[in-house]
Formats: structure tokens, C-alpha cells, sequence
């Protein structure tokens, strides 16, 4: 071993404290040491590539440029050897240096007077290098600069009180980082740890990485390159690969943006299927992030608001030092920058989509609509937009055909003046509500909404193109004078309708004559203060706090039930019989909204009505 003109320098005595930091604060996983030293070998063949374009004269010009590791599990050793730029021996006590001895105390005060988190202040102090030390008691640097008349260096270390500096003999130019691993972490002394942290952490580095003979990053950074020069199959290939799905995806979009502090590529994808999770626990994943090609987050959230996180893909951006962590990226004005772009961006993908591809559409909304329109509620700078992106089934559409609120409009009747719209748990359910009796009589058009995600958002759309969005199933929804259902309003239906409140006292809001039915005897409607009865049912099944509101009833007093309950009540206005029937009625129009409290009583009331109606 050659030691000549040997050196020794001193660390100071903060080196220890930012040893700890480094180990126990900045890095989760030990692993990550071999990302750190991987990125720091394609830094310095980046750097060589630049400078050979117009120096001929350096060392080994013309040879590839690659990365290659050995690791011996019986000697517990790892060697990792670039042939980049290399360093000078001012590199090595300046660069490898600094940190330990200049920055150090700059480094830990600047945390404390600014009160950050370590990772904030990571990328510009440059200590990635010294991860190694989680996994390692020695290192040992071997390196020649490019230059042609450059010397070869040494530089040995433990980290803790000095490191040597000496020179060696070194035939060819770049860098070799070797260490012996620490007893308790003899794991990564193998072959299959090496490749399988290599393809998690630095699968789409810019150079080829060897472990012995093997090729381990075999996949492109698709992203990087043009949006022509990437054809469909690869970045279906590429999706399955990046989520592990075994289907193509439903559509792809890539993304290259730069200005306003939001620089980044991206390469995002909607799947076909939602994962089973997607609306209960959200802990699926999202897309990762990268920062000059090396993943530095594996499910970063923080990337799209919670409502665009069936999105899947890859987002690479140099706005972000490498050794960042998931406070960092929630607090960092870049990512901030990057999110807002990122939305918007993906938002016009989606109305693309939706104007030129439909069916494509339509397949995504239907099977990530729930998520999608959870947006409406939160991301209120994007809302209009989003309310265009909204599509129902309605009482005019074939069942599976779904509309914009613009297609509503466009199809509205000249008179018309608000858009109808009514909740249930079906689109069947909903086309047997005795409230859409008038509306379909007269051929009005009738928003289904059965998704019950729509009792949560669509009510907070108050107005649509100057037209008031309204549920069919409110007390005060106004129709057309000239046009209702009801014939007649005398004093005998007033009196009826007098003992049907009697009959339900505390039962019912109230009781009204009907202008809505048509082919029904009575129904239940909200008042225009109550909340929606789909929003009560979800609020409960949530175990949330919903007391039900009382309905209000509206009679059909055209109805033959209702003419026939007139009669006894004039023959006899006590009827114990009429009252049982107006009971019936009641907990019929409950049931039909899926509220009867008794199916036994109803039953048995049922049976009592019979058997007095066959006497």
C-alpha cells in the first residue's frame, strides 16, 4: 500500500454530532446509502461527458461510461466504481471534505437559528456521501481526476476523527468507494439485496449499473424523452412495469414543464381498474417521485390534491435536493409550484378526453368518478371546470348513457327554467319515486343521481348557466300554473287533508295538496330547510349524527284511494277505518323511500285493511 505524501486531517468536533444527525434524523433506511453513492457516480460521468465534448485530451476518452459493483458475502465487502470525472486531491478535501470540517458547524447552527427540519437544509451542504456511514465503520475513496496529468488519491476514513489523504498510482481515470459493512447489516453484502435496491432506487439512472455481469438498469426513462419518440407500447410497458398492474392502462399523458419554480417531466397514467381500496382507505398508491432520475419517494401524495390520486405514473423534477423527506415535500413552495401545475395540466387531459374521446371518458368516470368529484368540495380554484367534467344518467337517456349539466341545457324545453335533478340508491329506485310523475307526464328531463357520493357534492351546485339546480323531491319546487297535475281544490279535499295531519300528528311536517302526482296517492317530500334524505341514510351508515327530519306529505286528491277515503270521511268523520288507511298510505310512501321503521306493523295493518275491504 503507497503512502506517499500521506495527510492527515482533523475533523472537527462536530462531525460526531452531524454523524448522528445524518444516521438517526435525515435518512429512514439504511439502504438508501447505495442511492446516494449511485447518484454522486452519475453526477461525475455526467460531468466527465460534458467536458470530453470539447477536451480530447483526457483520460481514457473514448471508453463507455458505466457503474460497476461487486460485494462479497463472506468477506461482508462492497466495491462501487465509476469511471467519471474523478476527483483532485482539492476535490477530495473540498467535497468530500467540506461538510466535516468547514460546514459543520454552519450546517448544525443554521438548523437550530432557523428551527427547520434537517432535510430542508440537506441539499446544500452536499453530505449524501457520508450516508455510507449507516452501514459501514470505514471507508476508503480510490480516485483519479480526468486530466491527463492528474495523480491518483486515497482517502480513508471512519468518519469520527480524521480522514488520510495519500497519494497512489491509478492507471485509469473516475472513482472507487470501498467498505466492509457493519456486522448487523451483512444483509447487503449479497448480490439479490444490491440489484433489488438498485432497481427501487436508481432503475432509470443515465448509465448502466453492473453487479458482477449483470445489467440491472434495464428500463428507460421514458419520461426524458420526446412525447413522438415514445410509441404507445412502450408506455404501456412502462406502466406495468412502474405499477406492477397487469393491465395497459386506460390513458397516458407526458408532461415536460418548465418556468414559474414548477420545472419537471412527468409521465402519468389512469389506470382501468380502480383498486379495491381506492374510496375507503386511499392506501393505494400514487405516483413516484424522482429528482434527476433517482426515486427519492416511492408514493408521494403530497404531488396531487386527494381527489386526483387514481393517477398513477412518474414525475421527475431538479427543483428538489435528493435527500428530502415527506415533511420537506409538503412544505417545499417547488413541490407547492409543481402540485398547481401538475392539476391544472391534469384537468385539461381530462376535458381533452371528454370532448374527443368519450367512451374513454366515460369508462374513467365511471370508475373513478366517486373520487373525482370529491374535488368539487376542495380544490375551489379548479371548481368550474370541474362541474363541467360531471356527467349523470337522466330520465330522457337510456340507462348507461350519461350527460353533462351542458348537455341538460342544451336539451332543456323553451319554458324551462331550472335544471331537475333527484337522489336515490338506483336508477331504477329513483324511476319509480312518485315525485317524478309530473316531470315525466310532461317530459321534463330529470337528473339520476344514484351514486351516493352525489348527496355530498351536488348540492353545493346552487346555479348552472344562470338556471337554478334543484332536487324534484323539495316542498317548494315550483311547476308550471297552466300545466299541473291537480283538477280540483274544494272545501271537502281541504277538510280531508285536515284529518290526514290529524292522523299523523308528530308524524309529518306537514300535509299538502299535491301538484307533482299523477299516477300515486301521496308522497314524501323535504322541506326547502331539510336535508336531502340519501344525505341522512349516508350520514348514519357513516355512524355519523343525522336526526330525521319529518317529510312533508303531499295527497293526490285525484287519486281513486284519496276520492274514496272523501266519501267515508263524509259519512263518517270519526272513521276509525279511514284513519287506519291514511296510516297505510303513509308508511307506503316510507317504505317506497326506503324509511319504513316496521315491516311487521305494516304487515299486519295491511292484513286489517283486507280483511275489512273484502267483509
Amino acid at each position: 500500500m503507497e503512502n506517499k505524501n500521506a495527510q492527515t486531517f482533523e475533523y472537527k468536533a462536530e462531525m460526531k454530532q452531524l454523524l448522528q444527525l445524518i444516521i438517526h434524523s435525515l435518512y429512514t433506511h439504511p439502504e438508501v446509502f447505495l442511492r446516494e453513492l449511485i447518484s454522486n457516480a452519475s453526477d461525475a460521468m455526467n460531468k466527465l461527458r460534458y467536458i470530453q465534448l470539447t477536451d480530447e485530451t483526457i483520460l481514457d476518452r473514448g471508453k463507455d461510461l458505466e457503474i460497476r459493483i461487486s460485494v462479497d458475502p463472506k468477506a461482508m465487502s462492497f466495491t462501487l466504481t465509476d469511471n467519471g470525472i474523478g476527483m483532485t486531491r482539492e476535490d477530495l478535501t473540498e467535497n468530500i471534505g467540506t461538510i466535516a470540517r468547514s460546514g459543520t458547524l454552519e450546517f448544525l447552527n443554521k438548523i437550530k437559528e432557523e428551527k427547520k427540519n434537517a432535510g430542508d437544509l440537506i441539499g446544500q451542504f452536499g453530505v449524501g456521501f457520508y450516508s455510507v456511514f449507516m452501514v459501514t465503520d470505514e471507508v476508503t475513496i480510490e480516485t483519479r481526476h480526468a486530466d491527463k496529468d492528474s495523480q491518483g488519491y486515497r482517502w480513508v476514513s471512519s468518519g469520527e476523527a480524521s480522514f488520510t489523504i495519500a497519494e497512489i498510482s491509478k492507471a485509469e481515470r473516475g472513482t472507487t468507494i470501498s467498505f466492509k459493512f457493519k456486522e448487523s447489516l451483512k444483509e447487503f453484502a449479497d448480490d439479490y439485496k444490491i440489484k433489488e435496491i438498485i432497481k427501487k432506487y436508481s432503475n432509470f439512472a443515465d448509465f448502466p449499473i453492473f453487479v458482477g455481469k449483470d445489467k440491472i438498469n434495464t428500463v428507460e426513462a421514458l419520461w426524458r424523452k420526446g412525447e413522438s419518440d415514445v410509441k404507445d407500447e412502450e408506455r404501456n410497458e412502462f406502466y406495468k412495469f412502474v405499477t406492477n398492474d397487469y393491465e395497459y392502462p386506460l390513458a397516458s399523458l407526458q408532461l415536460s414543464v418548465e418556468g414559474a419554480g414548477a420545472e419537471f417531466k412527468a409521465l402519468l397514467f389512469i389506470p382501468r381498474q380502480a383498486p379495491f381500496d381506492l374510496m375507503r382507505t386511499r392506501q393505494h398508491k400514487t405516483v413516484q417521485l424522482y429528482t434527476n432520475k433517482i426515486l427519492i419517494m416511492d408514493d408521494c401524495k403530497d404531488l396531487l390534491p386527494e381527489y386526483l390520486q387514481f393517477v398513477r405514473g412518474v414525475v421527475d423534477t431538479s427543483e428538489l435536493p435528493l435527500n428530502v423527506s415527506r415533511e420537506v415535500v409538503q412544505n417545499s413552495p417547488a413541490m407547492t409550484k409543481i402540485k398547481t401545475a401538475m392539476t391544472g395540466k391534469i384537468i385539461q387531459w381530462l376535458q381533452k378526453m371528454a370532448n374527443k374521446e368519450t367512451e374513454k371518458y366515460l369508462t374513467f368516470y365511471k370508475t373513478f368518478g366517486p373520487l373525482f368529484k370529491t374535488g368539487l368540495n376542495a380544490d375551489f380554484a379548479n371548481r368550474e371546470k370541474l362541474i363541467e367534467l360531471l356527467r349523470f344518467e337522466s330520465s330522457t337517456q337510456k340507462s348507461g348513457e350519461m350527460s353533462s349539466f351542458k348537455d341538460y341545457v342544451g336539451r332543456m324545453k323553451e319554458k324551462q327554467k331550472d335544471i331537475y335533478y333527484l337522489t336515490g340508491d338506483s336508477r331504477a329506485q329513483i324511476e319509480s319515486n312518485p315525485n317524478t310523475e309530473y316531470f315525466k307526464k310532461h317530459n321534463i328531463e330529470v337528473l339520476f343521481l344514484f351514486d351516493p357520493i352525489d348527496v355530498f357534492v351536488i348540492p353545493s351546485i346552487n346555479e348552472y348557466d344562470k338556471k337554478t339546480v334543484k332536487p324534484i323531491d323539495k316542498g317548494d319546487i315550483e311547476l308550471d300554473a297552466d300545466d299541473q297535475a291537480i283538477k280540483t281544490d274544494d272545501d271537502l279535499s281541504k277538510s280531508l287533508v285536515s284529518v290526514f295531519k290529524e292522523t299523523l300528528k308528530g308524524q309529518v311536517e306537514d300535509v299538502r295538496i299535491s301538484r307533482r302526482l299523477v299516477d300515486s296517492a301521496v308522497t314524501l317530500v323535504t322541506s326547502d330547510a331539510g336535508m336531502d334524505r340519501q344525505m341522512e341514510r349516508m350520514m348514519k351508515m357513516m355512524g355519523q349524527e343525522a336526526p330525521a327530519s319529518k317529510r312533508i306529505m303531499e295527497v293526490n286528491i285525484d287519486h281513486p284511494v284519496i276520492k274514496n277515503l272523501s266519501r267515508r270521511y263524509l259519512a263518517n268523520v270519526s272513521d276509525d277505518f279511514m284513519k287506519k288507511c291514511i296510516t297505510q298510505l303513509y308508511e307506503s310512501a316510507q317504505m317506497i323511500d326506503g324509511e319504513l321503521p316496521s315491516k311487521s306493523d305494516y304487515i299486519k295493518r295491511m292484513m286489517d285493511i283486507m280483511e275489512e275491504a273484502t267483509k
